[in-house]
């Protein structure tokens, strides 16, 4: 299971590092660029809580090596794209397509470890799943650079033995492929896809539009309106694609919020950084990768011992240690960006990295383990859906902020060289957008007195450019104080046995099991011997 999510970690950040190459050889438009990367993201949340549900209804394992053979079908299309006309269009839709994979490969790879781990080793067994799968995200700039130097097609071509490795594994290991002969909600699924798929597309575009502008918020708010449409009718069909009862845990719910505010920092911190290292430090593209590994070697040991404290202990301590780490790492980390150099900085990017390791696998597994029934499948697809619209919410917040408050130092310091401030907010607009990507805005260029005013400033944009950062890294640490805050909503009742299967040969159980009748908020949905009621230690 690990091969297979490998393949979609690593290609949410290969791409962004072959975009020029890519462009120059098939040419595509700077907003076919970015649509190229963004297609991916918008299938992947738009399809999560479908491919959870396919999931459990048709077997984690089966819906696993569908999800893997798309995805890498995909992958090795999105290499032979022909140059010509029909260039853009073609990878933006296989890039759609590798997202829809991915939707359908991680839930049900996610729900298999569930499902084969009993729930006292789950915690250390998903916590080595989460800690390397995700440090393979840091592996995506430094393959996509190694490759580009060959050619950008083969960061697609990549996934192809990696995928048949993950596929020879997985007959190898003969998984029981257990199902829940459920109605598939075809509605329901209709429903959250355009919304979830309506409103990341206003916070993806929101950059590149403008937050003004006039399909921004007809975008966030027309598909916030579906999502309300969805809830509601989930609440009255009979077998629903997502069973909204579960949020009466106010364990799974309080998991879910802490997942939510920790992933504003957590997935938006790979562009963020790469590009804080490429601009003010002066890296390649393989150095700022390199920048990122500290955070993952942080990340990586501190996963093991949240994975520990979640069998020993409950998810609740494991939050807790993490979010309090995660603020002190990001707001120290803040304060020193503008020290331009990694060696001043790699103690408080370990540290920040430490604080998302602690939290991530224990809020995860927390939130898994409380699904209802053996529905894992599901339960894992609403808790990625919710990471993902998380993801695309802080990319867009704070690259909205990078952007603004890069503009703004960047004419400060032009109209300080003799600059007009008009010509100065010009230009620190065009410099703003080349430097931050958001909009593939380029800086003027040439011999000119305004092409020279640029390179004599350039040591003074970069600290301009580093100054803007910080904004951007206090709100990842707002954003942990935040899910620091909402870990004390949990209860600290810990899972302690692995609710029962159903029969598969049986339809749905539609009986009420004893004292489920009328369940108040904040108890788990599970079997009554399911739960240790007893709090877990601070």
């Amino acid at each position: 299971m690990m091969f297979g999510v490998a393949m979609i970690f690593i290609d949410q950040t290969i791409v962004a590092i072959a975009a020029p190459s890519i462009s120059e050889e098939v040419g595509l438009s700077a907003s076919g660029v970015q649509w190229v990367i963004n297609a991916y993201l918008l299938a992947l949340a738009a399809f999560f809580a479908l491919g959870g549900r396919l999931s459990d209804i048709y077997g984690h394992r089966r819906i696993m090596l569908i999800g893997t053979l798309v995805f890498v079908a995909s992958s090795v299309l999105c290499g032979c794209v022909p140059a010509g006309d029909y260039a853009q269009a073609w990878l933006i839709a296989f890039r759609a397509t590798q997202g829809f994979g991915a939707a359908l490969l991680f839930p049900s790879a996610l729900a298999v470890v569930v499902a084969v781990f009993p729930v006292e080793r789950r915690g250390r067994a998903l916590a080595l799943f989460f800690g390397l799968t995700g440090a393979l995200t840091a592996l995506g700039p430094l393959l996509g650079g190694w490759l580009t130097d060959w050619t950008w097609r083969a960061i697609f071509w990549v996934n192809v033995p990696v995928a048949i490795v993950a596929l020879t594994l997985t007959a190898l290991a003969r998984i029981e492929d257990r199902r829940r002969p459920e109605r598939l909600d075809l509605v329901g699924a209709a429903l959250v896809a355009v919304g979830m798929g309506l409103s990341v597309l206003g916070f993806q575009q929101a950059s590149s539009w403008g937050w003004t502008g006039p399909a921004t918020w007809p975008c966030i708010l027309g598909g916030l309106l579906v999502l309300v449409v969805f809830c509601r009718y989930e609440l009255r069909v009979a077998q629903p694609l997502i069973k909204l009862r579960v949020f009466r845990d106010r364990a799974f719910t309080a998991d879910n919020l802490v997942l939510f505010f920790a992933m504003l920092a957590f997935v938006p911190l790979f562009f963020f950084a790469s590009v804080y290292a490429q601009v003010s430090l002066g890296s390649t593209a393989n150095q700022a990768a390199l920048y990122l590994l500290y955070f993952f070697a942080g990340f990586a040991l501190a996963s093991q011992w949240g994975g520990r404290i979640l069998d020993k202990r409950g998810a609740r301590p494991a939050m807790r240690i993490g979010a309090a780490l995660g603020t002190v790492g990001f707001a120290l980390w803040a304060a020193r960006l503008t020290d331009l150099s990694m060696h001043n900085q790699w103690p408080f990017v370990a540290l920040s990295g430490a604080g998302i390791g602690f939290l991530l696998a224990p809020a995860s597994t927390d939130a898994v383990n409380r699904s209802i029934g053996a529905s894992y499948g599901e339960v894992t697809g609403v808790v990625q859906t919710l990471r993902n619209y998380a993801a695309a919410v802080g990319l867009a917040v704070y690259g909205t902020l990078l952007t603004h408050a890069t503009t703004d130092n960047v004419a400060a310091t032009l109209r300080e060289r003799g600059l007009g401030a008009g010509e100065a907010d010009s230009v620190a607009r065009s410099v703003a957008e080349a430097v931050t990507g958001q909009t593939g805005g380029s800086a003027p260029s040439g011999d000119g007195p305004l092409a020279r005013t640029l390179d004599s400033a350039a040591d003074a944009i970069r600290m301009d450019f580093a100054l803007a950062n910080r904004w951007v890294f206090y709100g990842m640490a707002i954003a942990l104080a935040i899910a620091f805050l909402c870990s004390f909503l949990h209860p600290g009742t810990r899972v302690t046995e692995r609710p029962p299967a159903p029969d598969p040969t049986a339809g749905p159980d539609t009986r009420p099991r004893p004292g489920t009748d009328d369940i108040p908020p904040g108890i788990p949905n599970t079997p009554a011997d399911a739960v240790d009621r007893t709090p877990a230690a601070h």
